[in-house]
């Protein structure tokens, strides 16, 4: 398990960038942070870790001293590479889109343990979806949406040109968003099944303009250090990765805990004292990839089936109802109908 100062905690440094916007405003960051026992000399240490109910009422007072209740779209069109560490670092320098993704799904703990992405590519589309891994309370809707317009604001930085695709939300569209100019090529939905950035899967083979392969090699080193030391937290996301074979197919937890140099036990083991199983790791990635496969109408309910390993259309229709609260049917005529 992690040491306990990790779980439930974020990084300073995204404290920091909080006061960095509200600075825009006039507000003081000796305002926004009295009474929590915080500094900012204390946030800039790269160890500094935050509870997440004092990152909330952080949030919540920077809304009300800067009257701003689009603080997190701001927070997000700032949001810089580095402000991730040597996770940032890593990703930065790696040589493609893609190759930056798997390196931040697969360090994300270094990082904190709340929340982390995972990439789903289904023919011609590809996700990357934000996983909520712990209940972010008042904070939810604040750290999901400049996570989303961060994440995109740094792809194009890095890859050194516009990029378009669509970030959906689980969550409803809050009043104040017509207000606020969102990076270009980018579409907010909102009431979606998931938190996700969609995009052509085209765009995961772009390289980015800062990868350097020395760099990159170094900052993973440093960066498997850091998952190292905290013991079993980096598990989940080495088996979301090893979760589906080269050819597509779903592996069994006896193949991935070959994969992951453990026996089938101890992955067990391992993944419940991390919060999870592989039953629910996989059952979330077949909900992502049902997600992609039901956006192509050329498909069969079928066929989507077939590919996420249900043998009978009845089971995969009871597990979609299961996660989205509707029948793949009436999902995909709601899509359609957007």
């Amino acid at each position: 398990m992690q040491p306990a100062g990790r779980q439930g905690e974020i990084p300073g440094i995204y404290v920091l960038d909080v006061l960095s916007v509200a600075r825009r405003w006039k507000v003081r960051p000796e305002a926004l942070l009295a009474g929590t026992g915080l500094s900012e000399e204390a946030l800039r240490d790269p160890g500094a870790r935050v509870p997440l109910a004092t990152c909330a009422a952080l949030v919540e007072r920077a809304r009300v001293l800067t009257g701003e209740p689009a603080l997190a779209l701001y927070v997000g069109m700032q949001m810089r590479v580095s402000s991730h560490g040597f996770l940032g670092f890593a990703a930065m320098t790696a040589s493609t889109v893609r190759e930056a993704l798997t390196l931040a799904e697969r360090f994300a703990a270094t990082r904190t343990s709340v929340i982390g992405t995972s990439t789903v590519i289904e023919g011609d589309t590809a996700a990357v979806v934000i996983e909520e891994r712990a209940d972010l309370g008042g904070l939810r809707e604040f750290a999901i949406l400049s996570l989303i317009v961060g994440l995109w604001q740094i792809g194009q930085t890095l890859t050194g040109r516009p990029l378009r695709g669509a970030a959906e939300c689980a969550f409803p569209a809050p009043a104040y968003l017509a207000r606020v100019p969102l990076p270009a090529g980018e579409t907010l939905r909102f009431d979606r099944p998931a938190n996700r950035l969609v995009f052509a899967a085209d765009l995961l083979d772009l390289p980015l303009v800062s990868a350097d392969p020395v760099a990159v090699q170094l900052a993973r080193a440093q960066c498997e250090r850091e998952l190292a030391a905290l013991v079993d937290a980096g598990l989940p996301g080495r088996v979301r990765l090893a979760l589906v074979d080269p050819d597509g197919r779903f592996r069994s937890v006896d193949e991935v805990a070959r994969v992951v140099h453990v026996s089938p036990r101890t992955l067990k083991r391992k993944l419940a004292a991390c919060g999870t199983s592989y039953s629910r790791l996989l059952d979330d990635l077949r909900r992502q990839r049902a997600l992609l496969l039901l956006e192509d109408r050329t498909l069969a309910l079928a066929e989507v089936a077939s590919r996420l390993g249900y043998t009978e259309l009845p089971n995969f229709t009871r597990a979609f109802r299961k996660w989205t609260g509707t029948t793949p049917g009436a999902f995909r005529r709601r899509a359609a109908a957007r």
